[in-house]
């Protein structure tokens, strides 16, 4: 029996507890696939399964063997692929996770040019909001806008991100442009709602103090200049509430209030004058945008070539920054 592929019939078999759904994968009996656990399991000397009519779990003895497998596994496979330097030699499925409103908006409209780039590879997008387990699952990397701590992974950073407050020029020639952020208290303000409840504080960046009069000397005031202020938090209040970003920027187009979206998602509605940002001297820096990966000694080709082709594609500053010049 081949070893590997004993093991990886095994890796399966725990993640699924189900012989059927591993013999269908593979388009084999699942008599097959129980004779290959009951040939590693003489093999070994030990009992991996604990076997049911409904289902198959792993013993103590195979819990602890499956994350040493796992781990050789990935090691393994992201050791062979890192052999491939090229890009032409970037081969196999690349499946990549990443959140709905992004993902639709500036990962999907790309993927026809970076498989036309590279004709070895197919890729899979799944949208969701939903954080996958990058090391139990069969997901190359994920794109995550987030403030990331998790030693765990990691992280290549795609591209910047920063909050604008938006509204619609009917809103502003109806209720008036705020001009300072004690302002906002003044607005309706559409606001996220999350299952901890009302994202009501939206962050600012109070603009840095200069000093920048005729008797600063030229060494003075280019300290002064690169002042960074300090990040406030103001408490804004609306009529209406949304769980959805894309329902709150529809909202905004429509006249209903002011809106507190990430640049990339309302770049495009700004640059067809369906909205217009107010406050931008208080824009704060949000979330950058990060492909995290699972901590690997070898970073397999497919995911390199992926991570360069968005850097690339994105540009520093990110092309839905420069739609708003």
């Amino acid at each position: 029996m081949d070893r590997f592929k004993a093991l990886q019939t095994f890796l399966d078999v725990a993640k699924s507890e189900s012989l059927s759904s591993v013999a269908r994968s593979e388009g084999v009996t699942p008599a097959m696939v129980g004779r290959r656990i009951d040939q590693l399991e003489e093999q070994l000397g030990v009992k991996l399964f604990k076997r049911s009519t409904r289902k198959i779990t792993l013993t103590p003895e195979g819990s602890a063997f499956f994350e040493d497998v796992r781990n050789i596994m990935n090691e393994l496979r992201a050791a062979e692929e890192s052999l491939s330097v090229g890009a032409k030699s970037a081969t196999g499925r690349l499946i990549v996770s990443a959140p709905t409103a992004f993902g639709r908006k500036h990962i999907a409209p790309h993927l026809p040019a970076f498989t036309a780039a590279h004709p070895n590879l197919s890729v899979t997008l799944l949208l969701s909001e939903r954080l996958v387990d990058l090391k139990n699952e069969r997901v190359d990397l994920a794109v995550r806008i987030a403030d990331l701590k998790n030693a765990d992974l990691i992280a290549s950073k795609l591209a910047r991100n920063h909050r604008v407050v938006v509204a619609s020029p009917d809103y502003i020639k109806r209720s008036g442009k705020p001009l300072v952020l004690a302002d906002l208290a003044k607005h309706y303000c559409l606001v996220t709602a999350t299952e901890a409840g009302l994202a009501d504080s939206w962050t600012f960046r109070e603009p840095s103090e200069t000093k920048n009069d005729a008797k600063s000397d030229s060494k003075n005031s280019k300290s002064d200049n690169n002042v960074v202020g300090k990040n406030v938090s103001v408490k804004v209040g609306g009529k209406l509430q949304c769980n959805d970003g894309e329902v709150l920027t529809r909202w905004a187009i429509a006249g209903q209030g002011l809106a507190w979206r990430s640049a990339w998602e309302v770049s495009e509605e700004i640059e067809r004058g369906r909205l217009v940002e107010v406050l931008p001297k208080f824009a704060a820096p949000g979330n950058d945008i990060f492909a995290v990966y699972p901590d690997r000694k070898f970073l397999p080709a497919k995911v390199r070539v992926f991570i360069d082709f968005m850097k690339k594609t994105f540009c520093d500053p990110p092309y839905w920054e420069h739609a708003k010049k």
